[in-house]
């Protein structure tokens, strides 16, 4: 049997399931922050809605990790259908054909709820994005001072559409490496943006300024930022191109110090899963060179985190993240090894996707929770 990759027939079903899964989050939060301000009840959404995109993000890399990103071979629906409930026969079809391959009913649900999840925090990051917009609309000029911009609200709807085409194009293209990369980086910068609105308007709602660090320190964040972003990129290649087990041992790859690797063939961007771009099998050496890349900026970004945990706990009130901070690197660094030792467990690989997430939510914390006087004085 055949499917067209976009059939557009269940679109509205699948916007009815998203619209009951962000609404019942949304009827909680109106609830308990009932007696709060306007800026309290939308910040307790942002949070709210941060804490469900964490989930997604971990729900999509179990989708990716467990083989179920084709389990529907067509978007938005399953074989044209708002749920596998309707497709069985499809699916059973593709089974019977191929019963190790990417379509079966187990992978279908997890594909589908996956995307049921998605549909239900875009709808969520709507309606944080209408709540800013009241907000500031009916605010004077100088309640404004006190309420964040609703442009960042908006710019985080545009990026939750970004990200739903790129999810559409990951199964449309047959998990083509550089778009699933690209689509789990857009997660990541959701999560971002979002951390960023959290922390703003907690400080708005408590009205507490951001605290006074030097300018070299602030620095120093963007530089770990900007390195955990490369390395983050590195482990999608990784992950999306099923390099992890080129070495299986550590800290040799292949009992070698430097073993055979092929760069170029390695990082061609622009190729179909599993193949260079010339249409030769990708070889192992090939796959190689990714897993080895990913290695050596992982020991340049634990350098440069740890060189910022140590310059954070100079400062007393930044004790406490600062050693997050650490504790986060730390449980990254034992899941990646674990997927190495121990032939890729699914759930360390979920949790290390997981924790490169949480370690750029705490460094997004830290340059919107601080700021740099001009002449600020260093007291330690």
């Amino acid at each position: 049997m055949t499917t067209s990759l976009f059939d557009l027939s269940p679109l509205l079903r699948l916007v009815g399931i998203g619209m009951v899964l962000a609404g019942l989050p949304l009827i909680w939060v109106l609830w308990r922050k009932r007696h709060a301000q306007g800026v309290g009840r939308l910040q307790a959404l942002t949070l709210l809605t941060l804490f469900l995109t964490f989930d997604l993000v971990l729900f999509g890399s179990f989708t990716r990790l467990s083989d179920s990103g084709l389990g529907c071979p067509d978007w938005p629906g399953c074989y044209g259908n708002a749920s596998p409930l309707g497709a069985q026969q499809h699916i059973a079809a593709a089974q019977s054909a191929l019963p190790d391959g990417p379509v079966t009913h187990s992978k279908a649900w997890i594909e589908m709820v996956h995307r049921y999840l998605a549909s239900g925090v875009g709808l969520l990051i709507f309606a944080m994005a209408l709540g800013a917009w009241w907000l500031w609309k009916n605010a004077n000029s100088k309640d404004k001072t006190k309420l964040l911009h609703p442009g960042w609200a908006a710019l985080t709807f545009v990026w939750v559409c970004i990200q739903g085409a790129f999810g559409a194009l990951t199964v449309t293209m047959k998990l083509f490496p550089a778009i699933v990369a690209l689509h789990l980086l857009g997660g990541y910068i959701l999560l971002a943006l979002l951390v960023g609105q959290a922390v703003a308007l907690s400080l708005r709602e408590r009205a507490e300024p951001a605290f006074a660090v030097p300018q070299r320190l602030r620095l120093g964040m963007v530089m770990a930022l900007l390195v955990l972003v490369l390395q983050v990129l590195s482990g999608a290649w990784v992950s999306t191109n099923y390099a992890v087990l080129a070495c299986t041992d550590f800290p040799m790859c292949q009992g070698q110090w430097w073993p055979q690797m092929d760069f170029a063939r390695g990082f061609e961007i622009w190729r179909p899963l599993g193949l260079s771009q010339d249409g030769s099998p990708l070889s192992f050496q090939a796959l190689t060179a990714i897993h080895f890349f990913h290695r050596l900026l992982a020991a340049l970004t634990c350098l440069v985190l740890l060189v910022l945990y140590w310059k954070l706990r100079a400062f007393p009130v930044l004790r406490k993240p600062a050693h997050g901070l650490l504790v986060l690197l730390l449980l990254q660094v034992l899941t990646g090894l674990s997927n190495v030792v121990l032939g890729w467990p699914l759930l360390a690989a979920v949790l290390h996707t997981g924790g490169a997430g949480a370690l750029g939510a705490c460094l997004v914390w830290l340059l919107v929770a601080s700021k740099a006087p001009p002449h600020f004085e260093k007291q330690q």
